[in-house]
């Protein structure tokens, strides 16, 4: 789709040329805006590249993603679960990588930065050896082992470990991108955009849906999901938007704490063993307070025992391995009171472990 970018802060507006995902006047970060609106083709399967028509325009190499499983709980005739552990690097941070990539190999960058938790930087670092492009990943030295050693494997990238969260991280790959002139990515626009496809997907797979029950750390997810579906409920896709549920960790829960209070999002340092959800002030948190609310749904946070357990049955049941964060959707299921009409999906969102 041809598409101009515009500033969260200040408004300016960029063209789709702009070889950056922030403001160059006020440093905020950069919405990407189309030019009429989302058009949707006729329906001929899922895969991620189905919907490029709801993709920035650019030049992108079609590899292999999206089009995961939707399969009905073992548990509850009322949940299905979206299996993103199912994309290559095993997370639904695949979606947003191979649109951010690309946009940095079509401005000319031989390099870009990100922070992460782990899933990011291990799939980011996947597409940019797919793509011959270097990184620099900012990583917290509490990081999951599991997720180094996939980084590491990818042999693209270079590793800054970071005393501290992912929040220090973030501004230490900020600093590295305009002292070193790499393509800085993340959870910014670009991520956002791709991350929308898993609204798509579910939509078309249940159009019956009621709920999405969706796992919240920087909140690019659930604002992504949000925008998508936004996008198609105004294309005539569908016909109403589910209500949206926002999942935290009790041990790292601003977004669920703005909710309850009614307050906007704190700083919260994060203690919570869901690394990927381990994000103590969410980028996109007054986005995904707005996906909440503007859908009729709330925000739930749940123990990391509920996760824990979550996580044995999902191994029992499928026969599958999931992460804690991936997990915490599954455990706020029952949490939020599905009645006998209801159709809830819990997107499982990874399960690098």
């Amino acid at each position: 789709m041809d598409y101009a970018l515009k500033c969260t802060g200040c408004k300016k507006d960029y063209p789709a040329e702009y070889p950056c995902q922030t403001c160059g006047s006020c440093g905020r970060n950069l919405e990407v805006q189309y030019k009429g609106g989302v058009k949707f083709k006729a329906s001929d399967g899922l895969g991620f590249w189905n919907y490029e028509q709801g993709l920035p325009k650019g030049r992108y190499n079609h590899y292999e993603l999206g089009g995961t499983r939707l399969m009905r709980s073992e548990e509850s005739p009322n949940l299905y679960l979206k299996l993103e552990l199912e994309n290559p690097t095993g997370s639904f941070k695949d979606r947003g990588s191979v649109v951010e990539v690309a946009k940095a190999k079509e401005y000319g960058y031989k390099e870009i930065a990100c922070a992460s938790t782990g899933n990011m930087a291990y799939s980011l670092s996947y597409y940019s050896k797919l793509e011959g492009i270097r990184a620099r990943v900012f990583i917290s030295n509490d990081a999951n082992r599991d997720k180094i050693r996939n980084i590491r494997e990818t042999r693209t990238a270079a590793i800054t470990r970071v005393d501290g969260d992912f929040n220090k991280a973030l501004g230490l790959a900020y600093k590295y991108s305009i002292r070193h002139k790499a393509f800085l990515t993340g959870d910014y626009c670009y991520r956002k955009e791709g991350q929308k496809t898993v609204g798509y997907e579910i939509m078309d797979q249940l159009p019956s849906a009621t709920h999405i029950l969706v796992p919240v750390g920087n909140a690019t997810l659930i604002s992504g999901v949000f925008r998508g579906l936004t996008e198609m409920k105004a294309a005539g896709r569908i016909r109403q938007i589910p209500r949206i549920i926002a999942v935290q960790s009790e041990l790292c829960s601003p977004l669920v704490k703005a909710f309850k209070r009614k307050t906007e999002i704190r700083y919260e340092k994060p203690r919570t063993a869901a690394d990927a959800i381990a994000v103590g002030y969410p980028t996109f948190g007054g986005q995904g307070l707005e996906a909440v609310h503007a859908t009729g749904g709330c925000a739930v946070s749940v123990t990391e025992r509920e996760m824990r357990l979550a996580q044995e049955r999902f191994e029992h049941e499928y026969g599958l391995i999931v992460e804690l964060a991936g997990a915490a959707s599954v455990a706020a299921a029952g949490k939020i009171g599905l009645g006998g009409k209801d159709r809830a999906v819990a997107i499982v969102s990874g399960g690098n472990v």
